[in-house]
């Protein structure tokens, strides 16, 4: 597995340096301890070398790494004049796969808030970072915001309980990989891509999963915070926001009409400059809710 891991990320990172599509990176890898084992997680700066604001540090969704973010994170620090942090978590892309037969438990996202974002941000020497998280990513931004300082959170589809109409998704997402070319596309940006899939796809349909909900949690957040919605989200609705916004009533709410689940690939540009403002602007900038 280490061989073929390997082999993978060579030729990945060969492969961005000639896609005029990809994200000029300056990829490397950062080494941290974690529960007794050592963790090698792929990053890379994007955007700015020097910016007036905090770092901009990107939390890819459940399947996410570094390579699914595209181009977008080098897009939006360029646009805002910000510096930013894209990694992929462990067991994604060309970080330390997760070893076989390991499954992720329920408190996933808070081992990967609460015991792996501050030994990360330790070691790369970040103080008071904006988080900007996509799905599993927003969660994950959101449990960290809860407790440790920062300079604000832009979330993308975050979830904060669960929803039959999520998990439903879920299952047929599952359908698509054992059926589909699903499983082909999701190789391009992952060494283990089975790994990948079952540890998010396991959980989230495993039935103790169905009781995970961190509302009581986010009430702490006391950052600036934008939380950002598709309308047409096939993996979580309105709901999601509105109990954000109960718990953290100073959030700003941005609803995106004709976008789905991935609010950087259906409204990049709305994105780039809203989000944009609002992290600008120290989280005091208009917007809609």
């Amino acid at each position: 597995m280490w061989t073929i891991h390997a082999t993978y990320c060579i030729a990945r990172r060969s492969a961005s340096r000639t896609d005029p599509k990809g994200p000029a990176l300056n990829e490397s890898f950062v080494q941290i301890e974690w529960r007794s084992r050592l963790l090698r997680l792929e990053c890379a700066w994007v955007g700015a070398k020097e910016s007036a604001h905090p770092p901009v540090v990107f939390l890819h969704e459940g399947l996410g790494s570094v390579a699914l973010w595209k181009d977008f994170p080098q897009q939006f620090c360029e646009a805002n004049g910000l510096r930013g942090l894209v990694f992929s978590r462990y067991g994604y892309g060309c970080s330390t796969p997760k070893p076989p037969g390991e499954r992720w438990p329920v408190d996933f996202m808070h081992q990967q808030a609460f015991e792996v974002l501050p030994p990360l941000f330790k070691q790369l020497g970040i103080e008071r970072p904006w988080l900007f998280g996509h799905s599993d990513g927003g969660s994950i931004a959101l449990l960290h915001a809860s407790r440790f300082p920062v300079a604000g959170v832009v979330s993308l589809a975050a979830h904060v309980f669960t929803e039959d109409f999520g998990i439903d998704a879920i299952a047929a997402t599952r359908t698509a990989y054992e059926t589909t070319d699903l499983r082909t596309r999701l190789a391009r940006y992952h060494a283990d891509v089975d790994s990948a899939f079952r540890g998010w796809n396991d959980i989230w349909l495993d039935p103790a999963f169905r009781a995970w909900n961190i509302e009581a949690e986010i009430g702490t957040i006391a950052c600036p915070l934008l939380v950002v919605q598709g309308i047409d989200d096939e993996y979580g609705t309105m709901a999601q926001v509105e109990a954000i916004a109960r718990r953290v009533p100073h959030a700003r709410v941005l609803a995106l009409q004709r976008c789905g689940h991935t609010p950087h690939r259906d409204q990049p540009e709305r994105l780039i400059a809203e989000a944009g403002a609002f992290i600008r602007s120290d989280g005091a900038a208009t917007h809609e809710r």
